[in-house]
């Protein structure tokens, strides 16, 4: 039985979906989260709540549930969980429990904007200019190298929380009055572009790419987007992507601008838009299903239908707990 534990799953029901899709008459789905009300949980096989990822018994609690449940592959849904599971990788292993995802260095890297910042800049990829002094950003202001509008971020955060957009001075500094671990990025003006990818977890290989154009965000996720295929863009993903090292699933945000690729953001995990992926045939949970079973996937070209239109849409669950 290949059965797979789901972490934080909150609103994520699809991502369960299709797993149960997957693994039907193979094995069974099992979903957490500290929230009794995550419409996700009641898609799964079976579910538990358990505490916040900083609970000190957290790591714990979870590896009693893949003892319990006969788990063999892991994940979580959410970017602060990806550390802390790639930071206790050796205990998962060592239950024979697989870790579905990036070191911890990458998923750090990830998480922490700066960081990610400096990397990008230092290997020659394009990305948004970033500073975390502010009064260094206020000289290139004043020098021409840089403009508003810009957006003042935490360097470390995800789902878009606390992002703002300042077109002045003024906001700028009232922003960095009330929080000191905020950076400034340069405003990308150009078409933005999601991209789901599958790296294989014992080869290393990149297996699948899938590329969207975005057409409306919310939320910090993509909410109307429509397929495209383009071997210019695919090559320079390839290259990313191995030059990074990462395994597993991850989701990769890319500006065009005037046909130059400028890299905005990477998540080591499902991306919210990654239904439309599946819907198009970029199947990667069977693909994780596959590794599991200690098989490795044979890398695909992009074969998929372009023009295909993904448009999310609120869906009520009603529960009696």
């Amino acid at each position: 039985m290949i059965n797979v534990l789901i972490l934080s799953c909150g609103t994520r029901n699809k991502v369960v979906q299709y797993f149960k899709r997957e693994l039907a008459g193979k094995g069974k789905v099992i979903a957490t989260d500290c929230s009794e009300l995550a419409p996700a949980l009641y898609e799964a096989d079976k579910h538990y709540i358990v505490p916040r990822i900083t609970d000190d018994n957290y790591i714990d609690t979870i590896l009693d549930i893949c003892r319990k449940e006969k788990i063999i592959g892991v994940f979580s849904l959410i970017d602060p969980e990806l550390s802390l599971l790639a930071l206790h990788r050796s205990r998962f292993e060592s239950e024979g429990v697989k870790i579905i995802g990036s070191d911890y260095e990458l998923c750090e890297r990830c998480l922490d904007k700066w960081q990610m910042y400096k990397w990008l800049s230092e290997k020659g990829y394009s990305c948004a200019r970033s500073f975390i002094n502010k009064n260094e950003f206020l000289k290139a202001v004043e020098s021409g190298e840089i403009s508003y509008p810009v957006f003042v971020k935490p360097i470390r955060g995800s789902a878009s929380i606390s992002i703002f957009k300042a077109y002045d001075k003024e906001t700028v500094d009232l922003l960095f009055s009330h929080d000191n671990g905020l950076m400034i990025q340069e405003y990308l003006n150009g078409q933005e572009i999601g991209v789901d990818c599958y790296i294989d977890m014992i080869s290393g290989e990149v297996c699948a790419i899938f590329t969207k154009k975005k057409i409306l965000m919310r939320a910090g996720e993509t909410d109307k987007s429509v397929s495209f295929i383009d071997d210019k863009l695919n090559n320079f993903i390839l290259k990313f992507v191995k030059e990074s090292g990462f395994r597993g699933m991850i989701d990769i945000d890319i500006f065009d601008i005037d046909g130059k690729y400028y890299i905005s953001e990477v998540n080591p995990r499902f991306g919210g838009g990654y239904p439309h992926a599946y819907e198009c045939g970029v199947n990667t949970p069977s693909m994780i299903i596959n590794n599991l079973s200690g098989n490795i996937n044979i890398p695909a070209k992009s074969n998929y239908e372009e023009g295909i239109f993904m448009m999310k849409y609120n869906e009520v669950k009603i529960k009696r707990i």
